[in-house]
């Protein structure tokens, strides 16, 4: 079966994270934690006391700042386009919020063990899982899909990794746990297309 070249939900989600920046940003500050904690950011106190779950998932499309937003944009275009197309678009969704709310709830876990109070928002727990999904298709695909190589994206992977621990106020568990999610989820959902020869005979 031939493949859609039109990476769709990448491209929706993309203009779904722009649109609700820009929207914020004409109504207030997006590098204000009060204002976005009114708009959906993860917060342990109303996600555990007030059962305000659904910041779990409005979270995930909140930046704080047009640097945050647009590091995550590209690395989303990037990455999402190539997953997109090799898995399909239902299971590139399924890939993507799965490791959004797991990256989430591994960094809720840990701020209530470490009994820290931390306004959290970004996609990036989506985009490191999408990172690990590659990872999961091109180990499945015997070392490389198109240009992709396990070699690179290891590297990638712990270029990101070693970025998000060496700087301040990132949210290296949602990564993390966002890296872990993608790749399991790729290995449940992702079948290597099958190669069928056909031959004829006189």
């Amino acid at each position: 079966m031939e493949k859609n070249k039109n990476a769709v939900c990448t491209t929706a989600l993309i203009v779904i994270n722009v649109g609700v920046f820009f929207i914020l940003s004409l109504i207030g500050m997006t590098e204000d934690s009060m204002f976005m904690l009114d708009h959906g950011a993860m917060f342990v106190p109303y996600i555990v006391s007030g059962h305000e779950y659904y910041r779990l998932f409005t979270s995930l499309f909140l930046h704080f700042g047009i640097s945050h937003l647009l590091n995550n944009m590209v690395m989303l275009g990037a990455l999402g386009w190539n997953l997109e197309l090799e898995t399909g678009r239902i299971k590139f969704l399924i890939i993507y919020f799965v490791s959004g709310l797991g990256g989430n709830l591994l960094s809720l876990y840990l701020d209530i063990k470490a009994n820290e109070m931390v306004v959290s928002a970004g996609a990036s727990g989506a985009v490191f899982g999408l990172m690990g999904a590659l990872l999961c298709v091109v180990l499945k695909n015997h070392g490389r899909v198109g240009r992709l190589t396990n070699r690179g994206l290891l590297f990638m992977v712990a270029l990101s990794l070693y970025f998000g621990l060496t700087s301040s106020g990132v949210d290296n568990a949602a990564h993390i746990g966002g890296l872990v999610c993608g790749f399991i989820a790729a290995a449940v959902l992702y079948r290597r297309p099958r190669v069928v020869s056909r031959h004829s005979e006189f």
